[in-house]
């Protein structure tokens, strides 16, 4: 097998199986009824956003973390409250309907854990457009968000790239994510959309390109470094293999960043 075969292979077993796509659509379709019978008209609209809507989704066998995001839109005509009081809601309301299940907050959202997959529950109002609870650790309580804003974005880089530039995502978040996710997936979408990506035909070309140009900026963390590091290096001896006609060389330095799932 060839680096590439190996990659194309791997991006392929990453995508959400079908069994996968069936059983979240249902629990979509349960989350969805379930909101709207509790919050009737204090919520105004809630819908899924996130990876699984642009198709960069991990199955949960390569990412355990792998979940949906899912934005519930509260109404404010009775004034804005705090985030904690819309976060206090929606626990209340998975408290109510989803009682065997396993329940959290991680500001900003609520994590419902199904057995399939995870729910972010996410609230957030309308103000000049959409907001959500910011981090912690900013001043201000509401931050913007764009819940669609790269999808459209990835959709014409991958088409404008021979249908390259999704398996390219899932492949980089497999690595993100068998390293205990050091980057958000959020970042990753971000920097393979930002990248131009010339004279690349095949995945390991798109692979190869990604590796030589991903750096860590200043104040990144020593051991986020290293593990770019450790990758790029890897991928540069593959890439040499391959150069030598040494292919099975190759694959298995490959393999050393993103293994056979």
């Amino acid at each position: 097998m060839s680096v590439n075969s190996h990659l194309t292979s791997l991006a392929s077993t990453l995508v959400l199986s079908e069994s996968e796509k069936s059983s979240i659509s249902t629990s979509i379709n349960t989350l969805s009824s379930r909101l709207n019978v509790y919050f009737g008209s204090t919520v105004k609209e809630h819908f899924q956003f996130g990876s699984s809507t642009r198709g960069t989704i991990l199955t949960r066998k390569a990412d355990s973390n792998s979940d949906i995001d899912y934005m519930v839109l509260f109404d404010t005509s009775d004034g804005q409250k705090k985030p904690q009081t819309y976060l206090d809601r929606l626990r209340r309301f998975v408290d109510a309907k989803y009682s065997t299940s396993e329940i959290r907050q991680s500001h900003p959202t609520i994590v419902l854990s199904l057995n399939h997959i995870n729910f972010e529950l996410v609230p957030a109002i309308y103000n000049y457009g959409y907001q959500i609870p910011s981090p912690a650790s900013e001043y201000f309580e509401w931050m913007s968000t764009n819940p669609s804003g790269i999808n459209q974005s990835l959709q014409d880089k991958n088409k404008n790239n021979n249908y390259k530039i999704k398996p390219l995502v899932r492949l980089i978040k497999y690595w993100n994510a068998s390293k205990g996710h050091p980057f958000t997936s959020f970042s990753i979408e971000e920097d393979i959309i930002s990248r131009s990506f010339w004279s690349c035909s095949t995945l390991n070309d798109y692979f190869y390109d990604f590796w030589s140009g991903f750096n860590c900026t200043y104040d990144t963390p020593q051991y986020k470094k290293n593990m770019v590091d450790n990758a790029k290096g890897y991928a540069k001896k593959a890439k040499e293999y391959e150069d030598s006609n040494m292919p099975i060389s190759a694959e298995s330095e490959i393999k050393k960043i993103v293994p056979s799932l």
